[in-house]
């Protein structure tokens, strides 16, 4: 079962250099979108190896909406910040306290991926604090309320290397920027392939809290095993907040489990506890091929699929037409 994230959450995230406040200041970007993917977002072509450093952090597109394919050069890319994308570092939880770093944060090429690049987050560890790396991309600016939330994922049963039996949770979740906030708000997704709290696995839960101190939430465990790419959304409207993957509904939460503020996206990849007995070093990952956001509207599956194909096909690599406040 899903556990309180983080209380307080704290976050020392990357200090910007010179050049990349310099870039952000300028309104940095990027070039043209790698090719596009096909129909059912399964698409295998070939990524061009471009940054996203020159196009304008909010070009023109569709009112409301928020996407980004996350086709960047690497966690320093100007461009990253100037779209308003934040990699954790320093202190705090969950999982194993103050291990969060950078380092396996990547954009590589990916054949299975829609557009042949995709955001890879790995986590590692060998049984100790010291050698163990969690890592956590966030949106910033707190724009996203009710509305349509879908992200395209690759979910891990078995790590990337080293022996098998991590507790390793990956998730995706809209969350409040602070933990103490009167109208706290999240909406998990959290994969465990290895379980963990004592619960064997795989297991999904989707969970809506109200309060994370003390923690009051809503949960739906799924057990079953999700290895692979799914499209995986929350419509959080009409005073529900429904959970599915691809197109198949998971969990609706009612009352006062819905969204109350305006949050931030998260994907995490993180250890509950550590297994030194496993041996050896493991590494874990998770990986987001691309993330939508449509203010105030509950879209259909279809509907998301084929607006994210449209803009592949026109080389569209963000769009953020959001309001600012």
């Amino acid at each position: 079962m899903s556990q309180p994230r983080r209380i307080p959450r704290h976050r020392a995230w990357s200090v910007l250099t010179l050049p990349t406040l310099l870039c952000v200041l300028t309104a940095c970007s990027s070039g043209p979108a790698s090719g596009g993917g096909d129909s059912n977002g399964d698409g295998a072509a070939t990524a061009k190896g471009t940054s996203a450093a020159s196009a304008s952090p909010t070009p023109t597109g569709p009112p409301g909406t928020l996407f980004d394919n996350f086709h960047y050069t690497g966690p320093t890319d100007p461009a990253l910040t100037a779209h308003g994308w934040e990699i954790r570092t320093g202190e705090g939880g969950p999982g194993i306290q103050d291990t969060w770093s950078d380092a396996g944060a990547s954009f590589p090429a990916d054949t299975t991926a829609q557009g042949g690049r995709t955001l890879q987050l790995q986590a590692s560890t060998d049984g100790t604090q010291k050698g163990t790396k969690q890592v956590e991309i966030q949106s910033t600016g707190t724009k996203l309320f009710n509305g349509t939330f879908a992200a395209r994922v690759y979910l891990s049963d078995k790590p990337a290397g080293g022996k098998n039996g991590d507790h390793v949770v990956q998730s995706y979740f809209p969350i409040s920027p602070s933990d103490d906030s009167a109208n706290y708000s999240e909406l998990d997704y959290e994969y465990m392939p290895n379980g963990g709290w004592g619960t064997p696995g795989p297991q999904l839960d989707t969970t809506s809290w109200f309060k994370a101190d003390p923690p009051d939430r809503v949960t739906k465990p799924h057990k079953q095993r999700f290895k692979g790419w799914h499209i995986m959304m929350v419509t959080a409207v009409d005073g529900k907040a429904t959970y599915s993957m691809d197109g198949k509904e998971l969990f609706t939460s009612t009352g006062k489990y819905v969204p109350r503020e305006k949050m931030d996206v998260h994907f995490s990849n993180w250890f509950i506890d550590l297994l030194p007995s496993l041996g050896g070093q493991r590494t874990w990952n998770l990986k987001i091929n691309w993330f939508y956001y449509k203010d105030a509207a509950a879209v259909p599956y279809a509907d998301v699929q084929k607006t994210v194909d449209g803009f592949y096909s026109a080389g569209t690599d963000f769009v953020d037409t959001l309001a600012t406040s």
